[in-house]
């Protein structure tokens, strides 16, 4: 499969079949029951309009401590194993030798968006970034490493991969809105995605 590139991301569309997106969804479901979805806040104590968990050796969180990853959950049980699926997708398609450490799941409820920002809290910038989709369409934005200026959209849709790499690693990028029945793959609407990291 040939990926389209964006401003150096490649966008590979369909990259999961609907079987594979079928067994990623229960995958899920399994990281969830582990360790459950949770709604992050800003150093400000503000909410996310996202709720997510991790999945891997760390997890991602965000409190009034600020952004980084941790060892286990906020709830004090560690992080599931990583899903089958998506280290199968990482090894396909990523160009890296290692699994990554930390895989983000994100919820987004038909409401809820991403604001532009760049992944910096891994250690090190020449390991990629793998974005999976499932569920409805999300209208993904795309622009500089410097904030502000032009923006290029992609709407990733259930089953499609996403790696940020080279000089795209550190874009800037967010999800500025969901598009409510775009798929059929889930029973409400909503979008899952799954982010992938090497933390170092």
């Amino acid at each position: 499969m040939s990926p389209i590139s964006v401003r150096g991301a490649l966008w590979f569309r369909g990259f999961l079949s609907r079987e594979a997106q079928e067994r990623l969804v229960e995958e899920i479901r399994a990281v969830v029951a582990a360790a459950p979805l949770f709604t992050p806040v800003t150093r400000r104590g503000l909410p996310l309009s996202v709720r997510m968990t991790s999945a891997g050796r760390c997890g991602w969180v965000s409190d009034r401590r600020g952004y980084r990853y941790e060892p286990r959950h906020p709830d004090g049980m560690p992080w599931p194993p990583l899903p089958p699926t998506v280290a199968a997708a990482w090894e396909a398609i990523s160009g890296w030798p290692a699994p990554p450490d930390c895989c983000l799941v994100n919820w987004y409820d038909p409401g809820a968006r991403m604001g532009l920002h760049q992944d910096r809290d891994e250690a090190d910038f020449s390991a990629p970034v793998l974005s999976l989709s499932l569920g409805d369409t999300g209208v993904f934005r795309i622009g500089a490493e410097t904030r502000g200026g032009r923006t290029d959209r992609i709407d990733l849709a259930s089953g499609d991969a996403l790696l940020l790499t080279g000089p795209s690693r550190l874009a800037h990028h967010g999800i500025s809105r969901i598009l409510p029945g775009s798929s059929t793959l889930l029973p409400a609407p909503g979008r899952i995605n799954l982010t992938c990291r090497v933390v170092g």
